[in-house]
């Protein structure tokens, strides 16, 4: 082969090695990058804002503590500490309502938008006003599938709160228990528990704590009758694991 036939044949390939080299180089490079020995973890709890729901009386409108007491008050604060993204929650509850109040101001407030959890918590002014169990069950349906509504029909993301019993506050001098006004009120529980069953929603039942307001002051309000903010801590307690499980 000519001498200078040689010269152009290395030269070619000398360029394709040092162009094949540069090549594998890039992706050695590439790859090194993409397995980062310290990588930074995601934080998957900011992925999305999630929007809460109050649905009842008083005691989710939070009578006579501040509002910062209120049991969904206390469940938000909880959710930020553990760096969830969540809106304040919206309340529609207000003291002395009944399950028809609440279907009523609902209605009036016209309120369309969706949320990602629904809170409710209705029935004590049923019973406190002489309301029957059977005329109970059928508004509280309402109540109900009004709540699942607002869930997009998400029955998962709703939370149907047990009754507290009132019977054991100042209010009505601590009448032994169990007495009539705790047979109704675990009547009424039977109802909403069963109903919270049928549609396959959340039940969290804090009779039981409410009961222990009985030996315990503390768990009630300045006006001897409403949950005090320890008293609704206690609620969250119950709550805020199962939240948490359905945000993750």
């Amino acid at each position: 082969m000519p001498y200078v036939e040689l010269s152009v044949y290395l030269f070619k390939y000398m360029f394709m090695a040092k162009y094949i080299v540069s090549i594998l180089l890039i992706l050695i490079f590439a790859a090194a990058c993409s397995k980062s020995t310290n990588p930074i973890p995601m934080n998957t709890n900011t992925a999305k804002k999630y929007t809460i729901l109050g649905l009842g009386d008083s005691y989710t409108f939070g009578q006579n503590v501040d509002t910062s007491e209120r049991y969904l008050s206390q469940l938000y604060r909880q959710l930020i500490a553990q760096k969830y993204e969540v809106q304040y929650p919206k309340i529609i509850a207000r003291t002395g309502w009944r399950t028809d109040d609440l279907m009523k101001n609902i209605a009036t407030i016209g309120d369309n938008n969706k949320y990602d959890f629904v809170f409710l918590l209705i029935g004590v002014n049923n019973e406190y006003q002489g309301y029957s169990p059977e005329s109970y069950r059928s508004e509280f349906i309402n109540c109900l599938d009004t709540a699942l509504s607002f869930a997009s029909g998400v029955a998962d993301h709703v939370f149907v709160v047990s009754i507290p019993d009132y019977s054991v506050t100042k209010f009505k001098n601590r009448l032994a228990v169990p007495n009539d006004i705790s047979r109704r009120i675990d009547a009424y529980n039977t109802i909403n528990k069963e109903e919270a069953g049928k549609r396959k929603v959340n039940y969290i039942e804090i009779t039981a704590d409410s009961r222990l307001a009985y030996n315990d002051d503390s768990l009630i309000a300045s006006d001897g009758l409403h949950p005090s903010g320890k008293m609704y801590s206690n609620w969250v307690n119950k709550i805020l694991p199962l939240i948490v499980k359905k945000m993750q």
